[in-house]
């Protein structure tokens, strides 16, 4: 599975950003299959997780971002997304999409979030 994440770039406090996560070279069984997630590393910090999805359609995501980011995820597209409204400059990070199959994970090659004025 190879994860191919877009969608970051700079926005001002209290904007919004749509990433993107395809599931390149994943045939549709095999997406339907994933366990997807966005996780997040910011400047001296551990990734941590900010969102997640189960094969079935069931979001989870953190409390510091709960209310402003929601998780959705497109079979037909083998895509996952993160929106992000109200963003604020503490979630300023680089962003990786995380697919999980059977106890094995994938990651994709992040994407830069900067939240400023």
């Amino acid at each position: 599975v190879q994860l191919q994440a877009s969608g970051g770039g700079l926005v001002q406090p209290g904007g919004s950003l749509r990433l993107s996560c395809k599931a390149s070279r994943a045939i549709l069984s095999t997406f339907s299959s994933l366990n997807m997630a966005w996780h997040r590393q910011a400047p001296g910090k551990p990734r941590e997780l900010v969102a997640s999805i189960t094969n079935d359609g069931r979001g989870n995501i953190v409390d510091p971002v709960k209310g402003r980011f929601t998780i959705s995820r497109d079979s037909a597209k083998k895509t996952t997304y993160l929106q992000m409204n109200s963003l604020k400059p503490e979630d300023t990070a680089v962003y990786y999409c995380n697919a999980e199959l059977k106890g094995r994970n994938y990651w994709g090659q992040g994407t830069q979030v900067t939240v400023s004025s």
